[in-house]
C-alpha cells in the first residue's frame, strides 16, 4: 500500500486543484494609461436592495470563518466541527475495516497453511520434512555419455 501511494504521490502533487483548463486570468489593477476609461475600478461587492429597502449583506462579511454549513458563526462552528468528526471517523472506522478484510495479498498464508499441512503429512508417512534432493532421482531421465557433443 505504501508502495503504490509513493508511486501516485508524483502524480496527484502536479494536480491543480479548482483550476479551470482554458480559463483566462486578467489583472485587475488599473495601468496607468486607463485614468478616463469608463472600465470598473473598484472591487467592492455590489449591494443589491430588495423592494423594502433591505441591503443583502454577504454571509463573508458577517463571519470571516464562514465554514459553509449555516448563517449563524456558533451554527456553523458546530456543524463544521460535527461534520469533521463523523466524516474523520468513519473514514477511519470503514477504511480500516476494509483493508482488514482485504484477500491475502501475494497469498501469504496461503503458503504458510499449504506448507504445514505437507510437514505434518510426511511426517505421519515418516519421510523427511526436508529432503537434498527437489527433484526425484529415479524419475529424472539424463543423456547417455555417448550423445554429448
Amino acid at each position: 500500500m505504501a508502495a503504490w501511494l509513493m508511486r501516485i504521490l508524483p502524480v496527484w502533487s502536479r494536480v491543480r486543484l479548482g483550476s479551470v483548463p482554458g480559463a483566462r486570468f486578467v489583472s485587475q489593477t488599473p495601468s496607468p494609461g486607463a485614468a478616463g476609461s469608463a472600465a470598473v475600478s473598484g472591487l467592492s461587492p455590489v449591494e443589491h436592495s430588495d423592494d423594502h429597502g433591505h441591503v443583502e449583506v454577504s454571509v463573508y462579511e458577517k463571519n470571516r470563518d464562514f465554514h459553509g454549513f449555516h448563517k449563524d458563526p456558533q451554527v456553523d462552528v458546530w456543524n463544521m466541527k460535527v461534520a469533521f468528526f463523523f466524516g474523520i471517523s468513519v473514514a477511519i472506522v470503514i477504511g480500516g475495516t476494509f483493508v482488514h478484510y482485504l484477500p491475502d495479498h501475494g497469498m501469504r498464508q496461503w503458503a504458510r497453511r499449504e506448507a504445514e499441512r505437507l510437514i505434518k503429512e510426511r511426517e505421519a508417512k515418516g519421510i523427511a520434512v526436508l529432503d537434498g534432493n527437489y527433484y526425484d532421482p529415479s524419475k529424472i531421465i539424463l543423456p547417455s555419455a555417448g550423445d554429448e557433443e
